[in-house]
Formats: C-alpha cells, structure tokens, sequence
C-alpha cells in the first residue's frame, strides 16, 4: 500500500483542503488517488444515510468512483469528538473495519490518502486514538500546521508525539488559516528552525479554497522519496 497519512495541530487547521490538494498533486503526476476518512462526526442525515461534506470530497476527487461506505465507514451525526459520538450511537469503532476498508481502497488506486479526525491525539474509544491509525496502517504522516495565533506550540507539542511513536513523519505543510496572522514569516522561520522534517509546502491564506490552487503551493517529492528510499 502507497499512502498517507494526514493528521493536523488540531480541528480547522485544514486537514481536508490539503488532503485533496495531495490527491490532486498526485493525480496530476499521473498518479490514481483515492481518499478515507475512517471516522466523521458532524455528519448530516441523507436518503442515503448519514454522510459527511469532508468524506464526500475525498469521495469526488478521487480517481475512480468507490461507495461511501469505503471512504468513510464510521459516520455520528453531532459535531462532537468521536468518542463521545461513538458512545452515544452505540458504536464500537472497530480498527480491523478500518484496515479492511484501507486495503480494498489500496487496491484500486496507486496512492491513497487518509484523513485523520480532529487533532492527533483525539481517542476515538477507550483503547483506541486517531494517532493509532497510521501504525495500523503502516503509512507515513504529514502534518498539517494551521498558521494562526498558537500555532508554534500546537506544531511543535504534535511533532514530539509523532517523534515518539513508531510511525513514518514524512513532513509537515503550512496551511494560514488567519488571513491577519500577525509576524507570519518568523512563525514560518520559526517552525523550519524547530522541526527536523521537511516542510511540505507553505499553502497562504484563500478565501476560497481549491485544491488545484493549494496543490502549486506543495511539493510532494520528499514524501514520495518516503517510498523510494524504502525500496
């Protein structure tokens, strides 16, 4: 499987916005993407049954059509942290539902990109964490940094986390979310200076945001040197 992981500072940082840039980066290089978001909450109810606005982007930006189920199999209704949305529903998030539903996406696809939930330590059971995803997975992480008041500490404490488990940091991408943040360029500077990983791209702030614009601001070939350096 030839993927990654997306995880962020924590909820708004823009997660989605640079996972579908990715996906479009990729895809422009010849590429076959698909997205996941193993776990939603904040999902509206539908005909169809309860479906997520980030889960149906991934879903439409990727290379082949794939049932809604596959990109996003655990779906809660409130706009709560998972857990507690799991616990409400009733449902068990199961990490062998998750890996089973990677694999069959993997295999339809040259890359995939899987979207955390919220921040990367966000528990999603008693036992279970979004930070447990990736190993499970076994893919590489980026690290999406909203550039916004705060934004060094939140970087900084979510790096050390990931430094200290056993996944793949592939890199972290800048994403302004404040469009007045204050001394942006020294935070920029700032953060380089203290994170030993590539910077993935610097994405500037947008009004409204596409992931053909975002993906100009990336560059991807540290991440793909992920897999050719393994080879």
């Amino acid at each position: 499987m030839k993927g990654v992981f997306v995880t962020g500072t924590d909820t708004d940082c823009g997660k989605t916005e640079i996972a579908l840039a990715l996906m479009e980066s990729l895809q422009q290089s010849g590429l076959t993407t698909l997205g996941m978001k193993p776990v939603a909450s904040g999902c509206e109810r539908t005909a169809e049954g309860l479906r997520n606005e980030d889960a149906w982007r991934l879903q439409a930006q990727g290379s082949r059509d794939v049932p809604y189920e596959l990109v996003n199999p655990y779906a809660f209704e409130p706009p709560v942290a998972p857990h507690i949305a799991a616990g409400q529903a009733g449902v068990e998030i199961d990490l062998e539902v998750i890996k089973t539903g990677t694999e069959r996406l993997a295999a339809g696809c040259d890359w995939l990109v899987v979207e955390g939930v919220g921040g990367w330590r966000v528990p999603l059971g008693p036992s279970l964490s979004a930070c447990d995803l990736p190993l499970a997975l076994d893919l590489p992480v980026v690290l999406v940094s909203g550039i916004r008041l705060g934004c060094i500490n939140h970087s900084l404490l979510t790096v050390e986390s990931i430094r200290a488990s056993a996944v793949r940091f592939a890199g972290w991408i800048a994403n302004q979310t404040d469009p007045d943040m204050l001394v942006r360029d020294e935070n920029l500077a700032t953060l380089a200076a203290l994170i030993d990983a590539p910077c993935l791209g610097v994405v500037p702030w947008m009004a409204t945001p596409e992931p053909r614009r975002i993906a100009k601001h990336l560059n991807l070939a540290p991440l793909l040197d992920v897999y050719a350096n393994a080879c």
